[in-house]
């Protein structure tokens, strides 16, 4: 059996696989180089389960820190969410101060944190 890495998300996946892994990939690099082109976007991270920044466009401790409390934010929210009804689940997050805006969408396995300039 053949087994191929995925360097954006990271994993060894078997080559019987590689076509849709590959078509993954490049839907989901072209969706982030969308909104990384958007106007006031200041970067991305796509983050994985165990809290490791798998991509970024931000220097290194920059996406250290949006990372450590992001990551921790958006879990307690989503348990938040999920104590209030256990039917439910986080999708989005939203954070906005005056210089910035910063926006979590969690997945199962990832999570995307974009920051952008308030614009105001």
């Amino acid at each position: 059996t053949l087994y191929i890495f995925s360097k954006l998300f990271g994993t060894v996946v078997k080559i019987s696989k590689a076509r849709e892994w590959i078509a993954r990939e490049t839907e989901v690099e072209e969706t982030l180089k969308r909104i990384e082109s958007r106007k006031g976007v200041i970067g991305t991270i796509v983050v994985n389960a165990e809290g490791i920044p798998i991509r970024t466009t931000l220097d290194n401790s920059t996406t250290v820190q949006y990372v450590g409390l992001l990551h921790h934010l958006a879990m307690k929210a989503r348990n938040t969410v999920r104590e209030l009804d256990p039917q439910n689940d986080l999708t989005f997050l939203r954070v906005r101060s005056r210089k910035h805006e910063i926006m979590v969408a969690p997945d199962k396995d990832y999570l995307l944190i974009v920051i952008q300039s308030s614009g105001d």
